[in-house]
């Protein structure tokens, strides 16, 4: 605070701007994952229990995980990877391609999980669901997504375990054990 105008009778108080403090990065990632964690829990759950289907909270967890992937997930971890709070393998820097890469391939199956809710507006059809002895593909440590359209000829489930495979994937190279 300080006094400006005392030559003239008057004394105005101007407060000087103090830009707001810088967000805490790691706080803030740590926070988009736990609700990625529980939109994707939410998702197992209804493939567990296909009663309990909805596909507006279906599409809302989808979305949930779609608004906090690519782009965001990435610049999450530009700041903060060596601080003694985080989870992250100082990794991500030296193949920052691939860790971007990954989080783009997070956002592409999440959108078409939501895409696959927007089409199935009942009960979970049997188009949403794996049949028994289907392949995976994909594999734990090659899930990049090669044509995003191709997603739309899969079940739901399916792309449902890609991404869990993607976070998988991501986790056991840039993520610290615990």
């Amino acid at each position: 605070l300080c006094v400006v105008g005392a030559d003239f009778g008057a004394i105005v108080a101007v407060s000087t701007l103090v830009p707001p403090a810088r967000a805490d990065i790691i706080s803030d990632r740590q926070a988009d994952m736990k609700a990625m964690a529980a939109a994707a829990k939410a998702i197992a759950e209804m493939f567990r229990n296909p009663d309990t289907y909805s596909s507006k909270q279906f599409a809302a967890a989808a979305g949930a995980i779609a608004e906090r992937s690519g782009e965001i997930l990435a610049g999450h971890f530009t700041d903060g990877v060596e601080d003694a709070r985080s989870e992250a393998k100082p990794d991500i820097i030296e193949e920052r391609d691939r860790f971007d890469r990954l989080a783009e391939d997070l956002r592409v199956y999440a959108r078409a999980l939501d895409a696959q809710a927007q089409a199935n507006p009942g009960a979970m059809t049997d188009r949403m669901r794996m049949r028994p002895g289907e392949p995976m593909g994909g594999g734990p440590l090659g899930t990049q997504v090669t044509n995003a359209a191709s997603l739309s000829s899969l079940p739901a489930e399916h792309i449902f375990h890609l991404m869990l495979q993607t976070c998988t994937t991501c986790h056991a190279r840039f993520r610290m054990e615990q």
